[in-house]
């Protein structure tokens, strides 16, 4: 969420370029060094893998096989873009042909780098039980950043982080690694539009904004190179910062969510071809394969969950961030006019419940919250929610708001009378609070729904797909890995086909 402290500071700051106080991380003397790795479910029996240099690659290549000893298979792409601003390029390379559900090794090739491990994504219908965990809001660590002031021993962990890692949202994502095979993250990565915030930064401009990015990918790539992380944009995505009317000062390369674009955009899915013998879910599905615009919005699947990430920063009517919205940021579109929801639309009613009974679909700005008004995002409940609950969502995961909040499920502003019991309506989380520089949204009012908020420190949420009717959703503290709230959501998932 914005931060207007320093908003009489900004505009005579944002061209500024003075290199030496700047938190780039060092360049390594071999530019094929891969950083910043990261993997997503690409297909049911596809990974993608993404990586940065600091040189541009010809041809960019990942060997992998079931074996660490033995990586006998190579996929290559020519996949290696840049844009203004940025000291990296961007690459990507996608593994087909994965059995499922098993542990695959992979190295990039390069003269410097590491071998590292994957679980292929489960087929949609497996029935195994299997966890996911959903992180909003994360922002860099350190003197840029956020930080961590807990005394505590740094524990033994893998996949391996910096130490100084140890005690927040990600050095807890580390120590269980094993126990969840995906993250999502709906929204809000780094923060680098809020470079201001920090004097040390005040002269660097957008070699301050750059360097914030780098940080964090940096930070965050024992993570995303291990487990699956599937995106969908925020609005610190945007461009180089929020404050009102100063986004036309922003340098090429930080406007209009292009660092964000250039990491995801060959890394995230589209929509799955439909795994139903339907032939109506199927026309569907291949209808939303192609009205889906990642890395904004699309849909995966996964045992027995349909995954929908969603955009709620344009691309809608009134959206917040363009055209002309939020800060004035002015922002997109990304599609064609009214491509977004009739996406969400072919998408949702293509899904069998035989097939994945769980409907789980995740953007940033929730319409469900504690707090003041302003946490609340109306024009993406006018937008989304009928389409939520017309196609049977089971649950809506935002962020946004820098806190973790827990609903029963509701429509309309209503609580379903059969609350966690077989409700009509979708159930709502917020899950916002795992650490960045703007701090803890206080709870502030509470709607007479609201079953659970935390505000004392840092959390994200885990969400666990138990069995075809039952989802278990935790809330996790993440310097102490204490389970906070822990409830249990019912679905008797009786019609094949939801439409309410």
């Amino acid at each position: 969420m914005l931060n207007l402290q320093s908003f009489g500071i900004v505009l005579p700051l944002l061209a500024g370029t003075a290199l030496a106080a700047v938190s780039y991380p060092p360049i390594p003397e071999d530019l094929t060094t891969p950083y910043q790795q990261r993997l997503a479910i690409y297909g049911p029996n596809a990974i993608s893998v993404g990586w940065n240099t600091y040189e541009k690659l010809n041809q960019s290549c990942v060997q992998y096989g079931t074996s660490k000893d033995k990586l006998d298979a190579q996929a290559c792409s020519s996949t290696s873009s840049t844009y203004a601003t940025s000291r990296t390029y961007s690459n990507a390379v996608v593994l087909t042909g994965l059995t499922p559900a098993t542990t695959y090794y992979y190295k990039i090739v390069s003269t410097n780098s590491t071998v590292d491990q994957f679980l292929s994504p489960r087929s949609p219908g497996d029935t195994t039980p299997f966890n996911l965990d959903v992180v909003i809001d994360l922002g860099v660590f350190g003197q840029d950043g956020y930080t961590i002031t807990s005394n505590n021993a740094k524990k033994s962990s893998i996949p391996s982080i910096d130490p100084a890692l140890n005690h927040t949202t990600i050095g807890r994502l580390a120590e269980t690694v094993d126990d969840y095979e995906f993250i999502i993250h709906p929204g809000d990565f780094a923060y680098a539009d809020d470079w201001y915030l920090k004097p040390k930064n005040l002269l660097d401009g957008k070699d301050a904004y750059q360097a914030i990015l780098e940080q964090f990918y940096d930070q965050l790539a024992p993570i995303s190179g291990r487990k699956p992380y599937l995106v969908s944009p925020g609005n610190h995505e945007a461009a180089c910062g929020e404050i009102p009317y100063t986004t036309g000062l922003c340098p090429l390369g930080q406007r209009n969510f292009t660092a964000y674009m250039h990491r995801y955009d060959e890394t995230m899915p589209s929509a799955f071809t439909s795994s139903s013998t339907n032939t109506t879910a199927q026309r569907l599905a291949t209808k939303a394969q192609s009205l889906a615009q990642p890395p904004f919005w699309y849909s995966f699947e996964y045992g027995m969950a349909h995954i929908v990430m969603i955009n709620t920063e344009t691309d809608f009517p009134s959206a917040p961030d363009g055209q002309d919205g939020s800060a004035k940021l002015d922002s997109g579109p990304f599609g064609q006019d009214g491509q977004q929801l009739a996406f969400l639309e072919a998408d949702l009613a293509s899904v069998d419940r035989t097939v994945t009974p769980w409907v789980i679909v995740a953007g940033h700005r929730p319409w469900y919250s504690t707090g003041s008004s302003s946490n609340i995002c109306e024009p993406c409940q006018e937008a989304f929610e009928a389409l939520f609950y017309k196609y049977g969502v089971d649950l809506g995961v935002f962020g946004h708001v820098h806190n973790s909040q827990r609903f029963l499920p509701v429509y309309n502003n209503t609580a379903d009378p059969n609350g966690m019991n077989d409700p009509a309506a979708p159930m709502y989380i917020v899950a916002g609070g795992a650490g960045n520089i703007e701090g803890l949204s206080s709870v502030g009012s509470k709607p007479s729904y609201t079953e659970f908020v935390y505000a004392d420190d840092y959390s994200y949420s885990t969400l666990r797909i138990l069995d075809a009717h039952n989802l278990q959703v935790d809330f996790i503290h993440s310097s102490t890995g204490e389970v906070l709230d822990s409830s249990k959501l019912y679905k008797s998932h009786k019609e094949q086909f939801v439409v309410q």
